[in-house]
């Protein structure tokens, strides 16, 4: 899964690293996980492959203490977040999204017969998420 090629002046390591299993995740979305203090030895940041299927989307969620910024790869994606998930934004190719910690969200694949892919970064280098499951009739 990784392999790792030793630098010179610091004390971790060069890690290259090819995702080889999806996981499972609360949020109920397809992840290849990339980087994380597991996989590379990080300390304060993971990168994972998400897959939306098509028509699909994931549980609705909010992330305790981490920040998390995604590059849509391919598809297009509306994210609602927010109170109730009454707020709304679609990204598409090309688009990086952030969203701050504790955000309610709730990302929905627009097209019924293509995958949505998407790089998510964290500044969690941890592989077992903080996932906060979020019930948007709390805040109706």
């Amino acid at each position: 899964m990784s392999d790792a090629l030793q630098g010179t002046d610091t004390q971790q390591s060069v890690v290259k690293v090819r995702p080889d299993r999806e996981i499972a995740t609360r949020q109920r979305l397809p992840y290849f996980v990339g980087l994380s203090a597991q996989s590379a030895g990080t300390r304060g940041l993971s990168m994972y492959l998400i897959v939306v299927p098509p028509g699909g989307h994931a549980e609705p969620h909010a992330h305790r203490g981490y920040e998390t910024g995604i590059y849509v790869l391919e598809g297009s994606v509306e994210t609602r977040y927010g109170p109730g998930l009454r707020e709304s934004v679609v990204t598409e190719a090309g688009d990086f999204l952030f969203i701050p910690p504790g955000v309610p969200h709730q990302p929905f694949n627009l097209s019924d017969t293509t995958p949505a892919k998407a790089i998510v970064a964290r500044t969690l280098a941890d592989e077992s998420e903080q996932v906060v499951p979020y019930d948007p009739a709390d805040d109706a």
